[in-house]
């Protein structure tokens, strides 16, 4: 029951990471292809700012694939919803709202 909720939520993120990298592959070939002078441009974010902003999401995507893998391991290592820090048991809540907690909320 966890795994199958950790790998869904894997398959998501990684499905959100392609389409993040999709789209700034799709920026940078736009930027490449144009001449324009967007920094000066009243009407609309700047190229810069855009490629920074897909960059972060992009990072964001593929850092919780990684805490995922992470989870995955632990359910595999049977050490899954043990706190890092205090080795007690993370509570219910908290794994629900986030089921790749690695630590209990006292050692958050």
């Amino acid at each position: 029951m966890v795994r199958d909720e950790l790998l869904r939520i894997r398959a998501r993120a990684e499905a959100e990471a392609a389409a993040l990298a999709q789209d700034l592959e799709a920026l940078f070939t736009a930027s490449r292809d144009s001449n324009a002078d967007d920094e000066h441009d009243p009407e609309g974010a700047t190229i810069g700012f855009e490629r920074a902003q897909l960059t972060a999401l992009l990072a964001a995507a593929r850092d919780r694939v990684a805490e995922v893998d992470d989870a995955l391991r632990r359910v595999d290592a049977a050490t899954y919803g043990v706190c890092e820090r205090c080795g007690r048991p993370i509570a219910e809540e908290r794994l629900a709202a986030r089921p790749f907690a690695r630590c209990c909320v006292a050692c958050a």
